[in-house]
């Protein structure tokens, strides 16, 4: 079983969802596998990495709006630097999607995209890739 391993570097704002979709593809185009699986991995515990829409940009402001909402940043939380609200969004969204790779190309239904959600920003991120043929 062939394995192969990229880290890609991202440069985020306060908080946003980026679409690193045509980056994992061309690392799977790269590798030449056909059949196997496709991880990718956020090494952050104020960031994550999920599946959504990738047709409309609203779906990413509502997203986003509703996070706020849901954990806004308050004053009775305890942690010391102020970003637990983006330790609870990194854990409702969690640090890693699988994909299927089939044919060469990821198995992505016809409006999913992948994206690197940044709760915490603006930072020096990373995100990794693994693929494994088989």
């Amino acid at each position: 079983m062939a394995l192969f391993l990229k880290t890609c570097a991202l440069e985020t704002m306060q908080r946003e969802f980026i679409d690193i979709t045509r980056t994992v593809e061309l690392f799977v185009q790269e590798t030449g596998v056909r059949e196997g699986l496709c991880l990718v991995f956020c090494p952050h515990t104020t960031a994550g990495v999920t599946i959504n829409e990738n047709a409309d940009p609203d779906v990413l402001h509502d997203l986003n709006y509703t996070f706020e909402r849901a954990f806004p940043k308050l004053p009775a939380y305890l942690h010391m630097e102020g970003n637990s609200d983006a330790h609870m969004k990194s854990t409702l969204t969690g640090a890693s999607e699988t994909v299927i790779i089939h044919g060469g190309r990821l198995l992505l239904g016809r409006w999913q995209g992948l994206y690197f959600c940044e709760y915490d920003g603006p930072r020096t991120r990373k995100f990794l890739i693994k693929v494994l043929e088989g």
